[in-house]
């Protein structure tokens, strides 16, 4: 792609993480390139090239699977951009030189440039002296940085999480003051932020550096206000155990889904809404999580927008935590063959884990799908599977 651009007369470099990571020794998860092609002078250069976004307009173009993110060199000239009333960039498209376009970026360890003419590292501030020290620093100045553009505070800590990284300390100073502005982030932004704050493998740093910067309040206030109880400790074990399983399968390479993460994280806020409805209004276990559930993703939903692919998953695991207390008769067997059996199964042993639910009947379940249930009474359950056949009565003769 690099040498298309430039066999077409356009300057192209490799930049951001894709870069910083290389230098880190880490493999990239993706590349990034930088151009001073227009969007639409790289889509007459690719026919595999669709243009995205309004307030940045980029150029997405495919190579098999993988997707190229194409950006045009950026202005530092604020005065024609479109801002909120609280500084935030709405439309921004104002295009420059490759030096106005490294002095827009959010830190100097993503302002780096890999160029293919003489394969060096073009460094327009600080990058690699701040490679060098582990430091996460923005630039420009912090607070006007973060009003133009609030998810750069999730990019800060992401970062941090992610490589080990110490936040400068000017660049961490109006963080916690600042958390608000991701009010004015639309919720499908945030949605997408999320999945790479919790999806990247390492979610309890993320979680915990959220945590201390007033962060995780703004994107899940229902579940900080729930956390925030100190009577019990099993709510936060119950959500540091399920972002270490998220980290740990990701470690192995084995597939995460976001809605067990969002149950995860939803799931204190709903168990006591529901059991106020137990209480209050005599409402029986399994409608009063169905009601609760309705209410708490309601409200979720004006933060981070959790689309409905999701979010009927999570209503399904949460639903059936109560129907495992349910082991006498045929209702064991017909739980098991519930379609999302395995998740709520994986959530009762999380919760067990974490202490909110009986050890014993995580094992209990543990055992029966082992084809070992033993009745609560004391005896050997039935095997769900094979079933006796009946045998019919012979006909007798008819009397002559």
């Amino acid at each position: 792609m690099l040498y298309r651009l430039k066999k077409s007369g356009y300057q192209a470099y490799l930049v951001g993480g894709g870069v910083r990571d290389l230098l880190l020794g880490r493999e990239p998860k993706d590349f990034d390139v930088a151009t001073d092609a227009t969007p639409e002078q790289v889509r007459e250069v690719f026919r595999n090239c669709r243009l995205i976004g309004r307030r940045f307009r980029l150029a997405h173009v495919r190579f098999g699977r993988e997707i190229i993110e194409v950006a045009t060199f950026r202005s530092a000239n604020f005065g024609k951009a479109e801002q909120s009333a609280n500084g935030m960039v709405l439309e921004d498209n104002q295009y420059g030189t490759i030096e106005e376009d490294a002095l827009r970026r959010d830190f100097t360890v993503n302002a780096l440039y890999y160029n293919i003419a003489d394969f060096s590292v073009v460094d327009y501030s600080t990058g690699m002296e701040d490679l060098r020290a582990g430091l996460l620093r923005l630039l420009g100045d912090p607070e006007t940085r973060y009003r133009e553009d609030p998810v750069r505070m999730l990019r800060a800590v992401r970062f941090a999480a992610k490589l080990g990284f110490n936040i400068e300390p000017a660049t961490e100073a109006p963080i916690p003051e600042l958390g608000y502005l991701l009010a004015d982030v639309p919720p499908a932004r945030l949605f997408e932020e999320v999945l790479k704050l919790f999806i990247g493998g390492y979610a309890v740093a993320t979680f915990e550096k959220l945590r201390h910067y007033g962060l995780f309040a703004q994107l899940f206030p229902q579940t900080e206000e729930a956390l925030s109880h100190e009577e019990h400790e099993f709510p936060l074990t119950l959500v540091l155990k399920g972002l270490e399983n998220t980290d740990r399968r990701l470690a192995e390479e084995k597939p995460v889904t976001p809605a067990f993460l969002f149950a995860v994280l939803l799931w204190e806020p709903l168990r006591r809404m529901a059991e106020r409805l137990e209480q209050e209004e005599g409402l029986a276990p399994y409608p009063a999580i169905q009601q609760a559930a309705g209410w708490v993703i309601e409200r979720q939903v004006q933060r981070v927008a959790i689309p409905r692919r999701f979010t009927t998953p999570m209503r399904e695991i949460w639903s059936l935590q109560p129907r495992f207390h349910n082991t006498r008769g045929k209702r064991p067997a017909r739980l098991l063959a519930h379609p999302r059996f395995r998740a709520a199964y994986d959530f009762l042993l999380l919760r067990a884990e974490a202490g909110e639910a009986d050890p014993e009947l995580a094992a209990w379940w543990t055992r029966y799908q082992e084809g070992q249930g033993l009745d609560p009474a004391g005896g050997n359950k039935p095997s769900a599977g094979r079933r006796r056949r009946r045998r019919r009565p012979r006909k007798r003769p008819a009397p002559a």
